[in-house]
């Protein structure tokens, strides 16, 4: 198994040449064991060849179906390409090393090394380039002799072939008239005339744009004695030249005209054997890593994976590995490239070729042609012998890395295009490219393994400005140095220009740097002696116009991430047409999708972006996007608030924009998942309306986002949002927008532990809704008083406030409100131990929301008859309720209450001395606090189960 693994790809073991071989130089055909194979039909003969194409590569059914009917997919396309594939895997036969895997998606076609005569063709043709490039023409004919004679017509001929294969067709056409340009010439090298001079003709009548072909037909005639016919055949080629193109010769033909004109040229002996042109030095072994920086930290995983990816022996016939290291500008791609690639050097004894591509940068983009003359004569290819066009350089190129193991890193590519011609063909070497665009398209056609590199973590943040600070400095100030690291973004160029900063001035504080970092519009500037500017500025002249647009516009998100819908909100677009935009931005990693439809933009860039956004959009413009952005905000959390609380009392939201895309979920579960995701950014939004003379919309923002937070118990949240909320209604003097402000923050207060606080806050929402004569929220403010003294161990004066609260409910006339009343009211009769009134007026509640199918407020009661129930010594009757109430608060998402009620379970199970039914439910509420992030609560519960017997 091991020697036929390491057989070359034209040296086939016996096993593998009596199985499938397939033949696609010409019309389609496959045989097995040397008989042929019936391919089946036209559309099964399609499939085949575009798994042949891209063979260990995954094709997907969507292609297929392209190829096969176009745009207009029949109902039963996907069901007749597995019947094609069925019929391929018929014919093929198991056991001949051609499998045909199904894979996600699509189908992937498996070959054994040398299964196609397109693998021979491509063996031999490299073989033959290296020889003619070493001076052995000899070798280089009867290898090439045998690439071009494998040619039996019109790749794939007889097969109507689809748009999507022309371009894989046109290529192989390409590489077979390169090959009979090298069998030329490796024919004058050898003085072979009269082969010679028939075979360029025939392939002129052809292909007459074919000037390499023209300048060997000139040499040969020339060198055969026909001086007149090599003047006319530059005439010829002329002539076609300026007929089909409009253009002139190139150069190159040109200057051959030239020499033969002026008789520049040797003519050698007819039949005689011409000095053979200078070769490549094949004892050329380059060197041309630069320096590594110094301070590498961390990317253990990164190293790891490119050491798997570049150094292991790499699959399929060509032994090509190629990596792609891309990420946003500023995250070290080059750093962690030379790194890795200075570490792994001597795994490469041919040598290591290195070059900055400069996509990204001042200087223009280096040209393929550039880059291979540049890696030509690293290989020791003398000026001289280098030619004329990008196609012929690059085949000598990948003929002299064949037979090598080099490491090649190119740095800073712009894109796939100005790589493909770049990458060797054949032979063992290994391609290390970085870049700012993700490169997808070489890792869908050439394999290439995509690494997409991030900031760094904090420990490695911490570590790298310990290697440039010296690590009792860092240690002195560790506050500040977390603050910087922070306020970076763990950027390792933000990280490095502080370092540089601070490294400056050995007397600065940490602290003085980090508050220099503080406020978001001064950062850049602070940053600026490291040109972070400049090096944003080369992926954003990158962008088309639109995305650059939309680029500066979400400088004016405030984050942490948003949507496909907020995003099109902002550039007041459809988000149809807004997609294409963000994939953009993502490419070029100004945005990173980190999960489905959501992007991040790092805080560095969203600065760069804002600044643009001040230079470049008017004021107007600016205030119209964060407009659309508060409308998409709102009008999509309000509707998802009212299906989580749905018996709360509604605000009335600001007009909705018309045509401004909005997310109002379909159900309970949907609403849920959007605040889920959403609230951290919902919480953003919401202070820089406050804070930016959006009022109106962080106050009513708030109320939705209160539908979501009190109930799941994220109570520092709740008072952010709220406090947020109270200022801005008391800078605009909405009064009823104050007096929910104060009742919500009052609420959250008391979850906190400042009683006082929320007292005062209690006090001024009464006040505010008496001055409105709003009585419902003034019946809810007093349920909520009843809360607060209850905590107190005010019970006389809670119950005084319990029952006003019923009084002033009756008043409104709400059921809803009087049961929720009622209930309070029992409560506090069971705290003080009047139960038979606790259990009628909870009775009572419970009825009542029962008819109005209110499971939160039956939930409530619940908990209220199950604390009654277990004062008067009924735990069974006790516990009954406790888990009625802990199905509805689990129904309704509200899960500090849950966590309560299983507390109270736990205990009317423990009475019932079921201790594991205690376990149970105390264990339960344990891991809902966890959730919640509540840990003092979690522990007490903790305490609680290490006061129960062992098991």
């Amino acid at each position: 198994m091991r020697a036929q693994q390491a057989a070359p790809a034209d040296t086939l073991p016996a096993e593998v040449i009596m199985s499938v071989q397939f033949e696609l130089l010409g019309p389609l055909a496959a045989t097995r064991d040397g008989r042929p194979v019936a391919l089946g039909s036209t559309k099964q003969q399609l499939v085949l060849a575009a798994l042949l194409l891209r063979p260990g590569e995954a094709v997907s059914t969507d292609e297929l179906a392209r190829l096969l009917w176009g745009e207009r997919l029949p109902p039963s396309g996907t069901s007749n390409i597995r019947t094609y594939v069925r019929g391929l895997r018929q014919a093929l036969g198991s056991g001949t090393g051609a499998q045909i895997q199904t894979v996600p998606g699509g189908y992937l076609l498996r070959l054994p090394p040398g299964s196609r005569d397109l693998d021979r063709f491509d063996a031999a043709t490299a073989r033959g380039r290296a020889a003619l490039t070493c001076g052995d023409p000899a070798t280089a004919r009867a290898e090439l002799a045998t690439a071009v004679n494998l040619w039996r017509g019109a790749p794939l001929a007889g097969l109507p072939l689809p748009p999507a294969l022309t371009g894989s067709v046109a290529d192989l056409a390409e590489r077979r008239l390169l090959a009979e340009e090298d069998f030329a010439a490796a024919g004058i090298a050898l003085g072979e005339t009269a082969a010679v001079i028939p075979r360029l003709r025939a392939l002129l009548d052809r292909h007459p744009l074919r000037q390499r072909a023209w300048a060997h037909l000139m040499t040969n005639l020339y060198r055969a004695g026909d001086v007149a016919g090599a003047l006319a055949a530059f005439r010829q080629a002329r002539q076609a030249l300026v007929e089909q193109t409009g253009m002139d010769p190139g150069p190159d033909l040109v200057r051959l005209h030239d020499d033969i004109l002026h008789h520049r040229l040797d003519p050698g002996e007819p039949g005689a054997r011409p000095a053979a042109p200078p070769a490549a030095d094949p004892a050329a072994h380059p060197r041309q890593l630069p320096l590594a920086r110094p301070g590498f930290v961390g990317r253990g995983t990164e190293l790891a994976q490119l050491d798997a990816i570049l150094t292991d022996p790499p699959p399929g016939p060509a032994g090509i590995a190629i990596a792609t290291i891309s990420g946003m500008a500023g995250v070290g791609k080059t750093t962690l490239a030379l790194h890795w690639a200075h570490q792994a050097a001597d795994r490469f004894p041919d040598g290591q070729l290195y070059l900055n591509l400069h996509g990204y940068d001042d200087a223009a983009a280096l040209s393929p042609a550039d880059a291979l003359v540049t890696f030509l004569e690293a290989l020791g290819v003398p000026v001289s012998r280098i030619p004329a066009g990008v196609d012929a350089r690059a085949g000598l190129y990948r003929s002299l890395l064949a037979a090598r193991r080099i490491l090649i890193v190119l740095d800073n590519a712009r894109d796939a295009d100005q790589v493909r011609p770049l990458l060797p063909g054949a032979g063992h070497c290994s391609v290390l490219v970085t870049s700012r665009d993700q490169l997808t398209g070489l890792a869908a056609a050439e394999g290439a393994h995509p690494l997409t590199l991030d900031v760094l973590t904090a420990t490695e943040s911490l570590e790298l400005l310990r290697s440039r600070l010296g690590a009792q400095r860092v240690a002195a100030e560790l506050p500040a140095t977390a603050e910087m690291i922070e306020l970076t973004g763990r950027l390792p160029l933000g990280l490095s220009i502080v370092a540089a900063r601070v490294a400056a001035r050995p007397s600065f504080p940490l602290e003085a740097v980090a508050a220099q970092l503080r406020p978001s519009t001064a950062r850049l500037g602070v940053l600026a002696a490291g040109d972070i500017r400049r090096v944003f500025s080369w992926s954003y002249r990158a962008l088309t116009p639109p995305a650059a647009h939309l680029l500066r516009l979400l400088g004016l998100h405030p984050g942490p991430d948003l949507t496909g819908a907020a995003a099109a909100a902002m550039l007041g677009r459809p988000p149809a047409q807004t997609i294409p935009l963000l994939q953009e931005l993502t490419h070029l990693h100004l945005l990173t999708e980190h999960l489905p439809d959501r992007y991040a933009l790092h805080d560095l860039l969203r600065s760069y972006a804002a600044e643009l956004a001040q230079s470049a959009d008017h004021a107007d413009e600016r205030h119209a996007a964060a407009h659309r952005m508060y409308d998409h905000y709102l009008h999509s959390a309000h509707p998802a608030a009212m299906l989580l609380q749905p018996t709360w009392t509604p605000v009335e939201p600001v007009p909705a924009l018309p045509g401004n895309p909005h997310v109002p979920p379909p159900d309970r579960a949907a609403a849920m998942a959007w605040f889920q995701a959403e609230h951290p950014v919902l919480l953003r939004v919401l202070r820089q309306a406050a804070d930016t003379g959006s009022e109106q919309y962080a106050c009513r923002l708030a109320w939705s986002l209160a539908a979501y937070l009190a109930p799941r118990g994220l109570f520092q949240d709740q008072r952010a949002a709220q406090q947020a909320a109270l200022a801005a209604a008391e800078r605009i003097g909405d009064l009823d927008a104050q007096a929910l402000a104060c009742r919500m923050l009052a609420r959250a207060l008391l979850r906190l532990g400042d009683q006082q606080a929320a007292e005062d806050h209690l006090q001024r929402a009464l006040d505010l809704y008496e001055q409105l004569g709003d009585l419902d929220s003034l019946a809810l403010s007093l349920r909520h008083y009843t809360e607060l003294c209850t905590e107190c161990g005010r019970l006389d004066e809670a119950l005084k406030h319990a029952t006003e609260a019923l009084r002033v409910s009756r008043q409104t006339g709400s059921r809803y409100a009087q049961a929720r009343a009622l209930n309070t009211k029992g409560y506090l009769h069971a705290l003080t131990a009047d139960y038979p009134q606790a259990i009628a007026d909870c009775g009572q509640a419970l009825a009542q929301q029962e008819q109005m199918n209110d499971r939160v407020g039956q939930a409530a009661t619940l908990d209220s008859l199950g604390f009654a129930y277990h004062r008067l010594g009924e735990p069974d009757r006790a516990a009954d309720c406790y888990e009625q109430s802990v199905v509805r608060f689990g129904e309704s998402g509200n899960r500090f209450h849950e966590a309560l009620t299983l507390i109270h379970l736990g205990e009317a199970r423990e009475a019932l001395a079921d201790l594991p039914a205690a376990r149970q439910a105390w264990q339960r509420a344990v891991r809902i606090y966890d959730d919640l992030g509540d840990r003092p609560a979690a522990d007490r519960v903790r305490q609680r189960l290490a006061g129960l017997p062992p098991r």
